[in-house]
């Protein structure tokens, strides 16, 4: 049904009438050039500028009600199925659906579109209407040519009087116009007492003040929306408690975990698990923990491991995990930082907590601050710490592949482009962003803005790529818009942005792969050499060098009883011999054969019998 409604006027109303001719045109104002001015030329790109040729007149005004409208929506979970249809049931909607298509009015509408479809199809495979001709190569060639860039957009600050460090963003997963910022003071026993707890939920279209302060026990160290359900918030404390929001039910957390089952550090680390409820998450903290929630029932952890690299299980001997990393992709796998510089993976199906350690990499002599797989390749990971960034891959353990300069200023935060696999966003602590592209640019960033004076401490990336948060010590929150040659590949992306860049981008990290892969064989060869010299070395030393003198006496303690229980043996042998040669009647040869002994008298044997008795005789005999 359609509504109309005709707005009717006199004639009279509508004042005196128009009357229009023509008119040579006339020469109002000459203003020759200036040839002077142009030195004053300022060119401005880009620029935004509305003409507006009328003036803005109303002639009367109208009174209207007020209409009151309200939002609502309908979940389609499982089409558009009748109520008295089970969706669950596969018998009825097995049946029902045989039932529709055996309808005549069914049959008839597939048959018409199909004979729509059809014809585009044909004219579709015959010529492409909609392809557009060299305006790829005009596109490129700009983005090329523009030197990368970034805008603020807007800085948004703590309201709190005493400033606290935003240690975490995190960005609504269904709209890029809320960001959720966790403020704490990491300092040890540096917390005033007059220090608010809260966290906020920030709207930038209103940024001067928050949209819903988040209010803890304990001031929140991470903060992370949830992916399935954006009304609802993890929360990880500094008292090591976690805590879950719902922002249709207010400020305070629906639950929080007991003091006694949790952490007893801060939780650096909270990240959703990809469940079928929504509901299940896991956290690490510097006691050396990681422990795994559910949100339904925050009363104790449903599993803990952990992160004692000698596989004891002993939590004394435990790293501190300083920073936590998941990807969806790998449900079973996930990444620790530590306090210790130590990259821990994991694998959290594993039957014994021994083996849900898998691999242990040593790269950073300082804490590891950030952790991140890249998007495109989950088998490539960065890590953050001790003044360098660092790339590395799961098939190499002792060396990373790819790695920045040493900066004089520490790094504080790190994060992978989520457009462009070699692309990734720094923060250091005197208060400068770094956008590093590897694949352009291996020793120097390809953007460094300094966003603010005092140190940046967190860092979140849009998962469009375009918008980047950075987080400062005293809580202030910068925007930032990148310009297209940072978060965008190519203007054709149907093709280039899964072909031409991400291949680029694989061959580079194979390539350093391999040849760090032969770097590390290479290196081991020479150090087997080196110890193979060194011990032929140490045998040719040990044979100069004069011996151990407790080693002499030893040895000439042996020598010494030796000789001690020769002469005993020798002497017990000549007193039995003098016992005999006592005997009447009997002779004794002496011990050379060469004389014999009887009745008192010696008696000299020749050399031929001497040698009948097998002993030479002695010289001149």
């Amino acid at each position: 049904m359609e509504i109309k409604y005709v707005y009717t006027r006199k004639r009279s109303e509508f004042g005196r009438p128009c009357n229009f001719s023509d008119w040579p045109a006339t020469v109002n104002v000459d203003i020759p050039p200036d040839p002077s001015m142009a030195s004053n030329f300022i060119l401005r790109n880009p620029v935004d500028s509305s003409v507006q040729h009328t003036s803005d007149m109303s002639e009367h005004e109208v009174n209207t009600e007020p209409v009151e409208v309200e939002s609502c929506g309908v979940n389609h979970v499982e089409g558009g199925w009748p109520e008295d249809i089970n969706p669950q049931d596969m018998e009825k909607t097995t049946r029902f659906r045989k039932k529709v298509e055996k309808d005549k009015h069914y049959i008839d509408t597939i048959v018409h579109l199909g004979t729509l479809m059809e014809h585009c199809i044909k004219q579709n495979n015959a010529i492409n209407i909609y392809e557009e001709y060299f305006g790829e190569e005009e596109e490129t060639a700009e983005v090329e040519d523009e030197p990368p860039s970034a805008k603020y957009i807007d800085v948004i600050r703590d309201p709190n009087e005493t400033k606290r460090t935003a240690t975490h963003l995190s960005w609504h997963p269904d709209t890029c116009k809320k960001l959720a910022v966790a403020y704490s003071r990491l300092e040890f026993q540096k917390n005033a007492k007059d220090m608010s707890f809260d966290s906020y939920i920030w709207d930038l279209e209103n940024s001067n003040k928050p949209e819903l302060a988040l209010k803890p026990s304990s001031p929140l160290v991470r903060l992370e929306y949830n992916p399935k359900d954006s009304h609802i918030l993890l929360g990880g404390c500094y008292n090591g408690q976690m805590a879950y929001w719902d922002t249709r039910k207010g400020e305070l957390p629906v639950e929080v975990s007991h003091v006694e089952v949790s952490h007893r550090d801060p939780v650096y680390g909270a990240i959703w698990l990809p469940s079928k409820t929504g509901t299940e998450c896991f956290s690490a903290s510097t006691d050396g923990q990681v422990l795994w929630w559910d949100i339904r029932k925050l009363s104790e952890p449903t599993e803990s491991l952990v992160l004692d690299i000698t596989h004891k299980g002993l939590l004394e001997n435990a790293l501190g995990a300083r920073t936590l990393e998941f990807e969806p992709t790998m449900p079973t796998k996930f990444m620790v930082g530590t306090e210790q510089g130590t990259i821990i993976a994991c694998n959290r199906k594993a039957k014994t907590p021994s083996e849900k350690i898998t691999s242990i990499y040593r790269g950073h002599i300082g804490p590891v601050y950030a952790l991140a797989r890249n998007p495109f390749y989950p088998k490539v990971f960065l890590t953050v710490g001790d003044g360098t960034a660092r790339i590395w891959s799961e098939e190499i353990k002792d060396s990373s592949i790819m790695q920045t300069k040493c900066h004089l200023s520490d790094l504080t935060d790190g994060c992978w482009s989520t457009v462009k696999p070699s692309v990734f966003f720094i923060t250091r602590s005197d208060g400068t962003l770094d956008v590093w592209d590897f694949l352009f640019k291996q020793k120097n960033p390809s953007l460094s803005l300094k966003v603010c004076n005092e140190p940046l401490s967190s860092l979140r990336l849009q998962d469009n790529g375009c918008i980047v948060g950075c987080g400062s010590k005293l809580g202030t929150v910068t925007l930032l818009e990148m310009s297209s040659g940072l978060c965008t590949l190519q203007r054709n992306e149907k093709t280039l942005v899964t072909a031409v860049r991400p291949a680029l981008s694989h061959q580079m990290f194979e390539r350093e792969t391999r040849r760090e892969k032969i770097v590390e064989a290479r290196r081991k060869e020479l150090q087997l050499k080196k110890r193979a010299k060194s011990e032929a070395q140490a045998t040719e030393v040990k044979e100069m060098l004069p011996e151990d003198p407790q080693e002499v006496l030893n040895r000439t303690r042996q020598e010494f009883f030796k000789v001690i229980e020769a002469e005993r043996q020798r002497r017990t042998g000549a007193e039995a011999g003098n016992r005999l040669s006592e005997v009447p009647g009997v002779a004794r040869t002496c011990t050379w054969g060469c004389c014999s002994v009887a009745d008192g008298g010696v008696r000299l044997l020749p050399p031929s019998s001497a040698g009948l008795l097998g002993v030479s005789a002695p010289m001149g005999w």
